[in-house]
């Protein structure tokens, strides 16, 4: 299959966020490769769906743009700085990634959770929290509208609550790039479109700000999603723009089984059509 590179980027906003060529990562114990020869440019303001089966390297994928981890080969240079020649605990700093694995004290109450995204510490450091400091973690919750779940214990809050209020808390850096693992894992359906909404309210309220979220399920794509990129065993097999690569011969490519797509008011959905003997 033609790999898709086009992308279509938003007037003035032709500044790379996120630049990988050459990329490879290779498992030195195993010698297996987990991505490789990876090119690939997220620009500001372009919301971006990582897709592909179990074990396509996702997550490490993630993980570079999160200066989590360095490629074995090639470049990747996040917010300007290149992988390698940065301090990545100050880059770190600059990113917002949020999964659903994240160590949260289940005691705090949200608003808490959102002050921690400050300092960027699992428990919180209230002398670093001046009134405007506070001020922000209480306009972020309504940002992400559950700002009445401020002063409610995080161990008690939905799944799709719990995946707002760490958006919040990911936001408190300002970020200029947010990352997304998986963040509709186990939600129910009333949850899953409380988040849906919100990511796309969020992508109309901040223009600028650049998104990569990892899913399963085309279904969990917000209309604010612009582009796509499809991994298949380590190697990108399609990406661009969501309407030229979300389609149903490039799923059937990914994932090895017919995939039918359908696209309505902005809202994606793809099933797996019946095979006849």
């Amino acid at each position: 299959m033609t790999e898709q590179t086009a992308h279509r980027t938003p007037a003035g906003t032709d500044d790379a966020v996120v630049a990988l060529s050459g990329v490879s990562v290779r498992r030195y114990t195993t010698d297996q490769v987990i991505l490789d020869g990876i090119d690939w440019t997220v620009r500001a303001g372009e919301h971006w769906a990582l897709l592909g089966a179990n074990g396509a390297g996702k997550t490490t994928l993630l993980r570079l743009l999160g200066a989590l981890m360095h490629p074995t080969a090639g470049t990747v240079e996040v917010l300007g700085a290149r992988l390698g020649r940065v301090d990545v605990r100050e880059l770190r700093a600059r990113i917002g990634h949020v999964t659903s694995a994240q160590r949260v004290p289940q005691d705090l109450d949200a608003h808490t959770v959102v002050l921690t995204g400050h300092t960027g510490t699992v428990q919180p450091l209230w002398r670093m929290y001046d009134d405007e400091v506070r001020q922000r973690a209480h306009e972020l919750l309504a940002e992400l509208d559950i700002k009445e779940l401020a002063d409610r214990p995080y161990g008690v809050c939905s799944g799709g609550q719990r995946a707002r209020i760490l958006i919040a808390r990911a936001l408190m850096a300002d970020p200029a790039l947010l990352l997304l693992d998986e963040p509709f894992n186990a939600l129910d359906l009333p949850s899953r479109e409380d988040l849906v909404e919100a990511m796309h309210r969020l992508a109309e309220g901040r223009p600028r700000l650049s998104t990569v979220t990892v899913t399963h399920h085309l279904e969990e794509l917000s209309p604010a999603v612009s582009h796509a990129l499809l991994l298949r065993e380590g190697r990108i097999l399609s990406h661009g723009p969501v309407e030229e690569v979300l389609t149903g011969p490039s799923l059937t490519a990914c994932f090895g089984r017919p995939v039918q797509v359908s696209r309505h008011e902005g809202r994606w959905w793809a099933y797996s059509a019946r095979t006849h003997a």
